[in-house]
């Protein structure tokens, strides 16, 4: 096995991931939040705004963000081993992204703040059949869509809102869409609480992207398995700055691999395959067959 094949096939143990299923709301452009001002009392201000209950108390939350601490510089080199470089743009959202705000249990109205920043690699049920994918796997898709400031950025399956949060912390305009109507509408208000002004969520089919949005997308991250690339996002891509992530492939099979698309500025679209990964399937339009 050549070098690349054996980093793919150590890739493919390492990141099996779920994403959410793939479904508008109100808007939700605020400074980056220092993460000093997100404090015990910050948090649970921001749980009650957002209508959802908390397991920590103030010491469990002292504790989990120590772990915090100790995973942010292990996920840097980890990203440096595995790509070659770290983004320090995906890093500082990372670190300023609450991702205990976004471990919750929708199905049960619990939430599992706790292990929100525990190092073992799995995926975490989120509820309505939707997951809430391994920080590795999250960070991993962001640096390969580098994000910028200037980006418009759209994702697909919103899910617990991590990684649309994550993205919006650097683009300059957020989207998502998540089908599964209750965990969309649920989702849809945490991300007031927190100042994220540049995120606009919808319920709708994933599929067909969101065309209204005018010149199109930088960054489209679909984050559940598409059998097929759904043309509707190709061609929402920018010309000349459009790149999109999808896992693509048959669900629960292990045949995905994570497809890297960017378009020229003549329109011409490039490929290339990635990482093998385990995504929950896209659903909606794109299980009826071809357009």
């Amino acid at each position: 096995m050549n070098a690349a094949g054996t980093r793919h096939a150590r890739l493919s143990r390492r990141l099996a991931l779920a994403g959410p299923a793939c479904l508008a709301l109100a808007p939700h452009t605020a400074p980056a939040r220092d993460t000093a001002d997100w404090t015990f009392d910050a948090y649970s201000r921001a749980m009650q705004a957002s209508g959802r209950r908390s397991d920590l108390d103030a010491a469990g939350f002292g504790r989990m963000r120590e772990r915090r601490l100790r995973v942010l510089p292990r996920l840097e080199d980890w990203l440096k081993a595995e790509l070659g470089s770290v983004d320090g743009e995906v890093m500082r959202a990372i670190a300023e992204v609450p991702r205990e705000y976004f471990h919750y249990h929708y199905g049960d109205n619990r939430s599992f703040a706790r292990d929100a920043w525990d190092w073992y690699p799995r995926p975490w049920p989120i509820g309505h059949g939707s997951t809430l994918s391994q920080l590795l796997v999250q960070a991993y898709m962001t640096q390969l869509v580098h994000p910028r400031r200037d980006d418009v950025a759209l994702e697909i399956g919103t899910g617990s809102g991590y990684q649309i949060a994550v993205l919006s912390r650097v683009a300059q305009k957020a989207c998502s869409i998540e089908i599964i109507e209750p965990l969309g509408m649920a989702v849809s208000k945490i991300f007031q609480p927190l100042g994220y002004d540049n995120i606009e969520t919808r319920i709708g089919d994933g599929y067909y992207g969101w065309p209204e949005q005018a010149g199109g997308f930088d960054i489209i991250m679909v984050t559940c398995a598409a059998q097929r690339v759904p043309p509707h996002l190709l061609r929402q891509l920018k010309p000349g700055t459009g790149r999109l992530v999808v896992p693509v492939g048959q669900p629960f099979k292990g045949e995905q691999f994570l497809y890297v698309f960017t378009k020229d500025a003549d329109g011409r679209v490039r490929s290339r395959r990635d990482i093998g990964v385990a995504f929950i399937p896209m659903t909606g339009r794109i299980s009826r067959g071809p357009d």
